[in-house]
């Protein structure tokens, strides 16, 4: 029988983000503005009037585009052992991320800043931003080396990853099932 869990993981906005978002709707709809105006101005000029309309036009659509990519969601899959992650924005763009066995895992437990990290470690961040319910894992994968990976676990996702672990993490590690208040989807 197959063990598998789906979990999708909606970030949630930092401060950064909202500020990152609102530079974003500032700088795209000024700069939009002012071709626009500056195309009027060259009105005596139509081949330059209609550059900044397109110009223009181009930046309206390159700021919507820009917003959208701010948007961001995590897909975990764990399919018999193997935990597949994917990147997702706005809904439509998806990237994989990463794809890792469960039992190469080194390393194991809930996550926090005083956990140390090697100099030449990736970190890997695909949370929702909660620290009270992130967990991280360890490995060596070849693309990244050494890694590090951090997320949010729902309880049937985590149940699934706890049962995949390597004997001696497992043993070493206490899971109780998780509070009940995480949903998998």
């Amino acid at each position: 029988m197959d063990n598998f869990a789906e979990q999708l993981v909606k970030k949630n906005e930092t401060s950064a983000d909202r500020n990152r978002r609102l530079g974003i709707a500032i700088g795209g709809i000024s700069l939009t503005v002012l071709l626009t105006l500056m195309s009027f101005i060259q009105l005596n000029r139509p081949a330059l009037a209609l550059l900044g309309i397109l110009l223009a036009v181009a930046a309206g659509i390159g700021t919507y585009f820009l917003l959208q990519n701010t948007y961001v969601e995590y897909e975990y899959t764990f399919t018999n052992g193997d935990l597949d992650i994917a990147k997702i924005i706005a809904k439509k763009k998806r990237t994989e991320l990463l794809s890792v066995s469960v039992r190469s895992f080194t390393s194991f437990g809930k996550y926090s800043d005083d956990i140390e990290e090697s100099e030449d470690m990736t970190v890997i961040f695909v949370t929702d931003n909660i620290a009270s319910h992130e967990y991280y894992a360890d490995f060596q994968n070849e693309e990244y080396g050494s890694a590090r990976l951090v997320f949010a676990p729902g309880k049937k996702m985590m149940s699934n990853i706890v049962k995949a672990l390597p004997g001696k993490l497992r043993a070493s590690f206490d899971y109780d099932g998780g509070s009940g208040d995480e949903e998998d989807e």
